[in-house]
């Protein structure tokens, strides 16, 4: 097993983050770091914590204590917003697209943010657009009306649109059929290879693996191990946290 890494220059570092929901404590002393331009998994059975995780890292749930710094900035318990202005982007849960507004309009409001250029934000969605090609036939249709699978290309890109420090999403397979969540992933794992900063929530160690350089294993609101790619890939800890899935 790896040792957790541990470094002044990560763009993520959460430390000892305690985290209550309602009298629940929820996580318990979490740490972890996310090095620029690294790919990392947070993995573990449903009810682990991941998603708290992630809403205490985003200002959506603060934790009870810990501090969470993105670039040696200290961000606990910010609001979401701010934390979209430092570079946080988040591709929720189950999506969360504007779904009355075009595919168009979305990606545009993932760049809300920024004061970007109108030939700027052209090249943007172009940029989106050839990451995900099967988007470009709907840039004008309504994002209600596109599948799972699209709208989770939607989700993705519209975190893009935000030119994120680093991009964060929760379980990006869920709910997925094979051949769209194959797509998906490829799509990400072409973003690690750019060197796109990912932290990636997800109960799926085969995808997990496919785009991690390394993953922490999550159980019971506590990270109990860390692992390489190749490690999760062919751990033992697979069978109990897939059966538990």
């Amino acid at each position: 097993m790896t040792q957790p890494v541990r470094s002044d220059t990560a763009v993520l570092e959460v430390r000892n983050v305690s985290t209550v929901r309602g009298r629940v404590q929820v996580l318990w002393d979490v740490s972890l770091t996310v090095e620029r331009g690294e790919t990392v998994a947070i993995v573990g059975p449903n009810g682990a914590g991941k998603t708290t995780l992630v809403g205490s890292i985003t200002g959506l749930v603060p934790p009870k204590s810990g501090r969470i710094l993105v670039n040696g900035e200290d961000v606990a318990g910010r609001a979401p917003e701010k934390l979209a202005r430092l570079g946080v982007a988040l591709v929720p849960e189950r999506r969360g697209i504007f779904a009355p507004l075009t595919v168009r309009e979305n990606l545009l409001m993932g760049a809300y943010a920024r004061r970007a250029k109108s030939a700027e934000l052209a090249t943007d969605l172009d940029d989106v657009f050839d990451l995900f090609p099967a988007l470009v036939r709907y840039r004008d249709a309504i994002a209600g009306s596109l599948s799972g699978g699209e709208q989770q290309m939607v989700a993705i890109g519209r975190a893009l649109m935000a030119k994120p420090e680093l991009l964060l999403l929760d379980e990006p397979s869920l709910g997925l059929a094979p051949k769209v969540r194959a797509e998906n992933f490829g799509a990400l794992a072409r973003l690690a290879e750019r060197g796109v900063t990912i932290l990636l929530v997800e109960q799926n160690l085969r995808l997990a693996a496919r785009i991690c350089r390394r993953a922490y294993l999550m159980q019971r609101g506590r990270i109990v191990g860390t692992e390489t790619s190749d490690e999760l890939a062919r751990s033992a800890r697979r069978v109990y946290l897939e059966s538990n899935g």
